[in-house]
């Protein structure tokens, strides 16, 4: 049997089975077509499958041939997709076609489009098709406002004074002004829902908003006529729903308000009205009915008020159709108003279905909202797009009535931008907002952005609680419009996975083809401690920092900081330590390590890293790491007047970064220069005091006591001036691993008989192997504090191994050595998980004792050599570092100061150039910035100064400093970049933004803006687990996600497609047992479809598209002159006009559309270049 005739015997035997079922009813119609889209389709499908009518119909456009009315109805038939997509449903002779071919033998037109379309009913009528509507008659009355309102007068009912006609011109609209003056609104002449209405308050507006009004309505309904009246500040909107059987008998069924509305379309709407006087209702409901029973009219309708704060009511218009709103009169009458529609066209009468004015009463209160793809905050900006998630909610006393929103669904800008609309009932208006408040917290919808804030924002708000609200609610209020930001957590974190799975590691350091295992490593569990000795911390915390120094000094035998939490990452892993692995063993070391001086983990590069790679906030890391761990002090490295950073920066900014960091957690700073330029020093170590910290003054150790520049006396020399800055702690920061163990004796001894109060505190790497060697010979000599870093994390180049130091000196570490081998085992197996971050060095290298090179630099220069190509030459690059060191003025060498030379090394091998070549070619080289600002002094003066003529020549024209290169900057103006930062970010991360966001952003402001716009795009991706957030997931894989305390995520991965013709790849999800899908675009895929230009957002003549829309009309030209304000472009939207006009004044350059053009929001539009006012730039 072939398909079609298969189909055809399964429909009349669903039809036949249809009446059997019901063959004590008659249905109204055998054939019912619902002539429209969305939810009204919808619910005109369900009103007549419940009327037992054998076959329910829908029309759909090409544009919808995806949408749920298609598939909810028996049958569906394309419209003429040669149209636009809303011609297609103005299509009268395509429609009756339709209809006529396929035995339609009634219409429901529902709301908008051809509702209340007069020849669409005479079409029908003459084609022996019922129209579920109004007569001709009644919509040749009603349809048409000027008639409406000629009715009205006549029978005594009140009108607000307009005009007697509809216009078609600004020229008529300005004549009729003149004899009733400003202001007024134009409304369009055919049609409602707010479309084609504005409010002009000044003749110079009236050409622009009536333009762009009457095509709007031209646009909606085909009529483009425009009718005119007073504006009434201030009023209530008030309506009263009616039924008429074409009798001349009409009832109401009492009264719903329609005050909440933007842009003159309803928002919510309440059935009763609140607070309305009895006098004014009484009057409203017997002028509703006198009106329509006056035309004989038949079937529903809508007579609209206006009531001003006197409590007079003043007719507007009749919406001869069914409403959006009709369901809050239908929850409190308990009368089904779409089948009674059906019914009465059918030919009962109110009397045969029993519906008397005695029998309506109104039980409760109902209250509907509409559910639109727009952003409040955004002047309503409509959005489209692709719905990932939309989840409905339920329970007692809500009703939904959905039409376009279902998981998968394409939001278009051609239609209205409704997605469902939510009714609650109940006894009082009060529970009533209640349970829609809970009904819109429910609802999930991901993928578009929609009013839902906006929606709970009015409905929360005490005024639109507790009293009556007027037409200018929104204006009045227009804190109701500040979004509540949902995070959307799942939907992000399921982008930023299925991101990762297609086009790989965000973080490019990620070695291609090295795993990361996808293993669990579970931490060591230790019983509390049993010491009752108060630990370094408490006594810092109860007694200050001068307390905590001479602990540190009076502790008999050795202290220990552990590095494993920074420079030993920094130094072996590309500082990639993520605060997962970190929090995981935390309680365990507050344990196991309780006795240690300190814990290195914060500052330094671990600052931007945090932002730049690992997608974390540096000031969360900290916060959450003291909150674990409270009993060790925390340890950071502050570039002196750098910060955090590579620049300098403004005094009060490095104060307020020491200030916020103390409150945040953090005890000892390690306050250095990388030049030794105590001036750069004595800015932090003053900053630090202030903020209550823990100062240890460093001076960093380079090159051997037998060098004449940095010998014994220099170091003697350099250490007085800190003690006298006030330090509390000396650091000696030995960041190559030079200091040989007779040295470490020789100074440190010296150091010991000149400042016997003062805590030492040494640093070294184990580049060259000698570490644990150097740290002995530093103890005997009077050394309170070394660095080591647990086993697994210690050793080449970075520091020195904790359980080597342990078992060197047994019976003088306050050590548990069991803790210390047991967090060992975490480390050992954590280390594992950031495999794709290993350098490859396998052994330590003595040549360090030649090229000077820090530790912490060791293995990222390597990567950044190979990343230039420079791979197979690195011997090359060690020897140009040595020789760049003698250019530099053989200089200390620390980040920064470090990599100045670690970008000439690789300058001089890239371009093969000798010392020598650099010397002699100085004048036109075209060096690295960072050697240029070098030269200029932005890192400040090197210990013996800088080596001429090479200065000059590099320098050449540019200024230079000679002295502390931010001591002549401007305040850092906090206010202000938190305003700016406010505007432009606020709630991007989840919270609004803060005092340490603002910081954040001063130190690094490039990086901070790319974490923001990753952040906001992928949410917070901290809590995934090592493995997967360097390389995805793998198929089949289930995953259990901690949001929070209470709150988790299961997620599995169940497919990965193919690219479409966009580049865009579907990953599959199940999330939570239910399907997810997260469309990705592939990076590696050119798009077969033109991506356009953006407008630039810091260059006004770069003019972009407001929001997503199709382009209806181009107003100027390449060549043209334009002033600022000037019409440029006309967009539509959801049947919402948009003029965008010129920011600034200029000509033309180009124009990047055309009519027809579909754009989304910020594409490029039209580009100006900005004319200006030379006198005022002179």
């Amino acid at each position: 049997m072939s398909s079609s005739r298969w189909l055809s015997q399964h429909l009349r035997l669903q039809i036949a089975r249809r009446s059997f079922s019901s063959n004590a009813e008659v249905p109204p119609f055998q054939k019912l077509l619902a002539a429209n889209r969305g939810e009204i389709a919808t619910r005109i499908c369900r009103a007549g499958a419940e009327l037992k009518i054998p076959t329910i119909c829908a029309i759909y456009s090409q544009q919808d041939r995806l949408q749920q009315h298609r598939y909810k109805a028996d049958q569906a038939f394309s419209l003429n997709p040669d149209l636009s997509p809303v011609g297609q449903y103005l299509d009268i002779p395509g429609i009756v076609e339709i209809c006529k071919k396929n035995g339609v033998d009634g219409v429901h037109p529902g709301y908008g489009f051809l509702s209340e379309n007069a020849n669409f009913a005479n079409s029908l009528e003459s084609a022996g098709i019922k129209f579920i509507g109004p007569t001709v008659e009644n919509l040749s009355v009603f349809g048409d406002k000027t008639q409406a309102r000629q009715t009205a007068e006549r029978l005594n009912v009140p009108v607000v004074p307009g005009s007697a006609n509809a216009v078609a011109s600004v020229k008529e609209a300005r004549d009729y002004i003149q004899t009733i003056g400003y202001p007024v609104i134009v409304k369009a002449a055919m049609g409602g829902g707010g479309r084609g209405m504005r409010v002009v308050t000044r003749e110079e507006d009236l050409e622009q908003l009536f333009t762009t009004a009457s095509n709007e309505a031209y646009n909606a309904f085909g009529d483009g006529r425009m009718f005119i009246e007073r504006f009434v500040a201030n009023p209530r909107h008030i309506e009263v729903q009616c039924i008429g059987d074409g009798t001349g008998d009409v009832i109401h069924l009492y009264d719903r308000d329609c005050s909440v509305q933007r842009r003159h379309q309803k928002v919510i709407e309440t059935a009763p009205a609140l607070d309305l006087p009895p006098a004014t209702r009484k009057s409203m409901l017997d002028d509703a009915v006198r009106l329509l029973s006056d035309v004989k009219y038949k079937n529903a309708g809508t007579v609209e008020f206006l009531v001003d704060t006197e409590g007079r009511h003043y007719f507007i218009e009749v919406n001869p159709r069914i409403q959006v709103e009709h369901t809050v009169t239908e929850e409190v009458t308990g009368v089904d108003l779409v089948q009674t529609q059906i019914k009465i066209a059918s030919g009962q009468t109110l009397k045969s279905l029993g519906l008397t004015q005695d029998s309506i009463s109104v039980n409760g209160y109902a209250m509907q909202c509409r559910v639109t793809t727009e952003d409040p905050a955004d002047d309503f900006r409509p959005d489209t797009g692709t719905i990932d998630v939309f989840r409905m909610p339920a329970g007692m006393g809500i009703r939904l009535d959905d039409g376009p929103g279902f998981p998968g669904a394409k939001i278009t800008p051609h239609y209205d931008s409704l997605l469902v609309k939510i009714t609650a009932k109940a006894r009082e208006r009060s529970e009533a907002i209640k349970k829609i408040v809970r009904a819109l917290k429910e609802f999930r919808v991901r993928g578009v952005t929609t009013n839902k804030s906006f929606l709970l924002n009015v409905l929360q708000h005490d005024d639109f609680i507790n009293k009556p609200v007027t037409t200018k609610f929104i204006e009045d209020h227009p804190d109701v419009l500040s979004p509540i930001i949902s995070q959307d957590r799942a939907q992000k974190l399921l982008h930023f996975l299925g991101n990762v799975i297609v086009n790989g590691p965000e973080d490019k350091g990620v070695q291609q083809g090295v795993d990361s295992p996808h293993t669990t490593v579970e931490p060591p569990t230790f019983s509390p401690s049993n010491d009752a000795k108060p630990t370094l911390r408490s006594i810092y915390v109860n007694e200050g920092p001068e307390a905590f120094a001479k602990a540190v000094r009076d502790h008999e035998g050795l202290l220990v900081m552990d590095t494993t939490w920074r420079d030993a990452h920094q130094s072996l892993l590309a500082t990639r330590l993520r605060t997962y692995d970190i929090l995981k063993v935390a309680k365990a070391t507050n344990i196991g390590l309780r006795n240690a001086y300190s814990l290195e983990n914060w500052g330094g590069a671990t600052f931007d890293v945090c932002m730049r790679f690992l997608r974390e906030c540096p000031w969360d890391r900290l916060e959450q790491m003291r909150e674990q761990v409270p009993d060790i002090p925390f340890q950071m490295l502050l570039r002196g007047a750098n910060a955090v950073g590579y620049t300098s920066y403004p005094d009060n900014l490095v104060h307020e970064f020491c200030k916020t960091a103390v409150n945040h957690g953090m005890d000892v700073f390690r306050v250095f220069d990388s030049l030794n330029y105590l001036e750069n020093m004595r800015l932090g170590i003053d900053a630090v005091g202030e903020a209550g910290g823990i100062i240890e003054g460093t001076v960093c150790f380079t090159s051997n006591l037998s060098s004449p520049r940095y010998n014994l006396e220099y170091y003697v020399d350099f250490v007085q001036k800190l003690v006298d800055c006030g330090i509390h702690v000396l650091a000696i920061k030995d960041m190559a691993g030079l200091l040989t163990p007779g040295d470490a004796k020789k100074l440190i001894g010296t150091l010991r008989q000149e400042f016997p109060t003062l805590p030492i505190h040494l640093h070294t790497h184990d580049t060259a192997g000698t570490g644990i060697a150097t740290y002995l010979a530093a103890y005997e000599a009077g050394a309170d504090v070394v660095d080591c870093a647990i086993d697994s994390m210690s050793g080449t180049t970075s520091q020195p191994s904790l359980g080597a130091l342990m078992h060197s000196v047994p019976d003088n570490l306050s050590l548990n050595t069991g803790h210390v081998h047991e967090l060992n085992s975490y480390w050992e197996e954590t280390r594992k998980l950031y495999a794709p971050f290993e350098s490859g060095q396998k052994s330590g290298s003595a040549d360090v004792y030649v090229h000077e090179m820090p530790g912490g630099q060791y293995t990222n220069l390597m990567f950044q050599s190979g990343q230039l190509g420079l791979a197979s030459q690195w011997s090359d690059v060690k020897k140009a570092y040595a020789d760049a060191n003698e250019l530099l003025g053989d200089i200390v060498k620390v980040t920064p100061s470090s990599k100045v030379c670690g970008d000439l090394a690789q300058f001089m091998v890239a371009n093969g150039l000798s010392k020598e070549d650099v010397l002699e070619q100085a004048d036109t080289l075209s060096f690295p910035n960072s050697v240029i600002e070098y030269f200029q002094g932005y890192l400040g003066i090197p210990p013996h100064g800088f080596p001429e003529p090479l200065r000059t020549r590099i320098t050449q024209n540019k200024p230079v400093f000679e002295g502390r290169p931010g001591a002549e900057m401007d305040a850092y103006d906090f206010p202000a970049k938190e305003q700016m930062l406010k505007e432009k970010w606020s709630n991007a991360a989840g919270h609004p933004v803060r005092d340490v966001d603002v910081l954040s952003h001063a130190m690094y402001p490039a990086v901070f803006e790319d974490f923001m716009l990753k952040t906001n795009e992928f949410g917070k991706v901290s809590m995934l687990d090592t493995p997967t957030f360097l390389t995805g997931m793998k198929i089949g894989e289930e995953l259990a996600i901690q949001l929070e305390t209470g709150k988790s995520l299961i997620v599995k991965l169940l497919g990965v497609g193919v690219p479409n013709e966009d580049g865009i790849v579907d990953v599959n999800f199940e999330l939570n047992g239910q399907s997810r899908i997260a469309h990705i675009k592939d990076l590696s895929v050119s798009s077969t479809v033109k991506e356009r230009q953006r407008a630039l957002i810091d260059v006004a003549g770069s003019v972009g598209a407001p929001m997503p829309g199709v382009v209806v009309e181009t107003k100027v030209k390449k060549g043209d002159k334009v002033n600022a304000g000037d019409p440029l472009v006309l967009l539509s939207a959801m049947k919402m006009e948009t003029v965008v006009s010129a920011p600034c004044s200029g000509k033309v350059l180009n124009v990047e559309v055309t009519s027809g053009d579909q754009v989304n929001a910020g594409d490029l539009v039209v580009e100006i270049e900005e004319e200006y006012d030379h006198q005022e730039v002179a």
